[in-house]
């Protein structure tokens, strides 16, 4: 069964058996925070998420539980889009507003159709150095933790595919935008690679992931709805 935004009395289900949960995840909670509250609500100890968002990154969030945990490999090989802001001028070391930022003037000939140029590079198969603030291991270690400690460490590019790249509507510095784009693609990097690009740095300052596969995020269920749908306070 999905569990969406139109599924009733959700105390009633098996969960122990196996559920799919559409969460909108909220900003400002990890990936993890999710996984722990459906956990604690749901009193089954198996679940996971199928592809980590950002805390500060809202939308679909894809929880399995039980016997669908087995599921989540597949969920996670699927296609993703978003919408965001890529904001040029500013640059961090997390490639979004999660670090310190810093501020460099815009160039003066910048214009809609150098930005659309830039753009265009970013299409179709390209190479991608994964973030040191980011859920991947390094000898076993999570690499934003020692990004946090202050190191650095070399990073191999990995070659996704981006679908889609469309220029919603630039209002400088802010430039608003829609991805479609393959398992695996940091849309920080690409906020932070177009930057370069345009010569003046570049972050990712909001992003909302709106669809995995075939699931839209407007079936996803609130988090706070979903915590509703049970008699257990926080």
């Amino acid at each position: 069964m999905m569990i969406t935004k139109q599924t009733k009395d959700l105390q009633h289900l098996d969960f122990l058996s196996g559920q799919v949960i559409l969460i909108d995840k909220p900003l400002n909670w990890t990936s993890f925070d999710v996984v722990a509250r459906v956990r604690r609500l749901i009193k089954v100890k198996k679940v996971g998420h199928a592809g980590t968002l950002d805390p500060l990154a809202t939308g679909l969030l894809i929880i399995c539980t039980g016997k669908k945990t087995k599921e989540i490999s597949e969920y996670q090989a699927q296609n993703k889009k978003y919408t965001g802001i890529i904001t040029l001028g500013k640059t961090s070391p997390s490639m979004d507003l999660g670090t310190e930022v810093t501020e460099t003037v815009l160039p003066g000939d910048l214009s809609e159709e150098k930005i659309l140029i830039a753009r265009n590079k970013f299409l179709g198969n390209i190479e991608q150095v994964p973030p040191m603030f980011s859920a991947l291991k390094h000898n076993g270690k999570r690499l934003y933790k020692l990004a946090r400690a202050g190191k650095v460490v070399e990073r191999e590019p990995r070659q996704v595919e981006i679908y889609s790249f469309e220029i919603i509507k630039i209002n400088l510095p802010d430039i608003h935008f829609e991805i479609s784009c393959s398992k695996g693609t940091y849309i920080r990097v690409i906020a932070n690679d177009l930057g370069k690009e345009l010569g003046c740095g570049g972050i990712l300052s909001s992003l909302r992931r709106t669809e995995i596969g075939d699931f839209n995020v407007e079936d996803a269920v609130d988090l706070n709805v979903f915590t509703s749908g049970f008699s257990i306070g926080e």
